[in-house]
């Protein structure tokens, strides 16, 4: 089927909305659109949609556009709590990697056995435009003193350009012996370790992009550890929404700062915004009875 659908005037997609049965002052309805756009806007609205493209009586722009603003911070807040993560695990790869293989041992596809040949190659080839694109000033130093091993930086400078996808990659290439050390640090397999790396990633890439995240259906769900019973009892924690995902960032951030306030940060999000349908995130009624989470 072709795509028939026009762009239309902000204006006319206010009025749209309007016949549609959404509430709130037209010039308020204009003023989000301009501002967020209407495809992004109608994630918010759709779970308010009746039949025939309606919209559910009472629902006005107020109801949607708190929704947008709960999702919105709920982004930030799972960047914050990732981005301790992968500091923490940009760390430990360097730690346990170097010491093994040297500084520049990930350029061998030897030490990385986990990883074939067409990855590694490709892996090292984004570390490269990574290099040429950067203006970090150990960069220019290391370079500017330094013989190229191979175009390529010592594994503890490499970490600080890769992304996320990039560090995954490296971890994904790394032997079981060195994934086990890592994972063993958090009392969690490596298969368990690696999963959720992937779903944080995935998570981060959502959040970055602005993208919705409350309510949605995790592409990548993590594993769940299923010998610990602090996941299953007496809340059983599901994979498939983001709850799971905040529940691996408070796991983590009880070994990485004990002492933040991360928890109670997310606490006060759910308390400030009662309206929220919990269950759409994944959090029962008895959450907070989770072990991981008291």
């Amino acid at each position: 089927m072709k795509y028939l659908k026009e762009a239309i005037p902000i204006e006319q997609q206010a009025n749209l909305l309007i016949a549609r049965g959404l509430g709130g002052k037209r010039t308020e309805i204009i003023s989000k659109l301009s501002n967020v756009g209407y495809y992004r806007l109608s994630g918010y609205w759709y779970p308010f949609r009746a039949s025939n493209n309606k919209i559910v009586p009472g629902t006005t722009i107020d109801t949607v556009w708190n929704r947008y603003t709960f999702d919105r911070e709920l982004r930030l807040l799972i960047l914050d709590g990732i981005g301790q993560i992968e500091t923490m695990l940009r760390a430990s790869l360097v730690q346990y990697h170097a010491q093994e293989y040297g500084p520049f041992g990930y350029i061998s596809n030897s030490t990385l056995p986990k990883m074939s040949d067409k990855w590694h190659g490709s892996m090292l080839t984004r570390m490269r435009i990574e290099i040429e694109r950067s203006t970090e000033l150990f960069v220019k130093h290391y370079r500017g003193k330094y013989q190229s091993e191979d175009g390529l930086l010592p594994l503890w400078m490499m970490t600080e350009l890769m992304s996320f996808g990039t560090l995954l990659t490296l971890f994904r290439g790394c032997s079981g012996k060195l994934k086990k050390k890592i994972a063993s640090k958090f009392n969690i397999t490596d298969k368990v370790l690696e999963s959720w790396i992937r779903s944080l990633n995935a998570a981060r890439n959502i959040c970055a992009h602005h993208s919705r995240i409350w309510n949605r259906e995790l592409g990548y769900p993590p594993l769940i550890p299923h010998k610990d019973i602090r996941w299953h009892e007496p809340v059983e924690i599901k994979n498939n929404r983001v709850f799971s995902v905040l529940t691996i960032i408070k796991y983590f951030i009880d070994f990485i700062a004990p002492e933040s306030t991360w928890a109670n940060r997310f606490r006060k999000l759910l308390a400030s915004n009662p309206e929220i349908p919990k269950h759409s995130m994944g959090i029962s009624s008895n959450w907070n009875d989770c072990p991981v989470w008291s």
